[in-house]
């Protein structure tokens, strides 16, 4: 049976867990690898993500480029792990339940 929570969305990319980078971060290394010369592998250290990560939140061209190759061979052929997700699942709906039903 679902939670009640999970019709609920986190609407907030501060209390989302999926969020590598905040929107003010993307522009911050938007305009220190332009204007200020920082290096991708720089910013990557800086921030605590992949180089990666920063090459296509610089150049988003890039990023759609990648996922239309990625489609085209079958996208991303990941394994599934019931058991993993299940776990997975069962730790995002408690989160999800304890920041939602917080009082202020």
């Amino acid at each position: 049976m679902p939670y009640k929570t999970d019709k609920d969305k986190l609407d907030s990319p501060f209390l989302k867990r999926t969020v590598k980078l905040l929107p003010c971060q993307k522009e911050m290394i938007v305009y220190w690898s332009k204007v200020m010369g920082y290096s991708q592998r720089q910013l990557a250290k800086m921030f605590n993500v992949s180089r990666r990560t920063i090459q296509f939140t610089v150049d988003p061209d890039k990023l759609k480029a990648n996922i239309e190759r990625r489609n085209e061979r079958g996208g991303t052929k990941q394994y599934y792990n019931k058991d993993y997700h299940n776990a997975a699942m069962r730790g995002h709906r408690s989160y999800k339940s304890r920041t939602l039903n917080k009082k202020d």
